[in-house]
């Protein structure tokens, strides 16, 4: 088995990004080349910086990875915010979504201490 795939925090992540690519499908054709294309691009960014990162060889190298799935995730919640704040999203839609975005987030921070010397 490939070593990201046993990881919670990868799993969790492929989670949200399949709950993104539904949530997505409901915006505006509008939408298409703005917050579709970012979220989407935004979301599959975390679990394959996780994956790419499980595959590395040195702790370090991981770590980094692991940051930049951080960023991903910080930048998907702005995006998320801006399409709750745009009407773009029900409420519910974005606290459900903004729920396995502090699970991710949680689950990447514990990854990070873990790997950590």
């Amino acid at each position: 088995m490939r070593p990201h795939k046993k990881l919670e925090a990868w799993k969790e992540a492929m989670r949200l990004t399949s709950s993104i690519y539904e949530c997505v499908g409901q915006f505006p054709d509008s939408e298409k080349f703005g917050l579709i294309s970012q979220m989407k691009r935004a979301s599959i960014s975390i679990p394959s910086n996780i994956a790419e990162g499980a595959a590395r060889q040195t702790k370090k190298e991981f770590k980094q990875f692991l940051f930049i799935a951080r960023g991903s995730l910080s930048e998907l919640d702005t995006q998320l915010e801006l399409s709750l704040n745009l009407k773009l999203i029900t409420k519910d839609s974005f606290d459900e979504i903004l729920e396995k975005i502090d699970k991710v987030n949680a689950m990447l921070n514990g990854l990070l201490k873990s790997i950590t010397p």
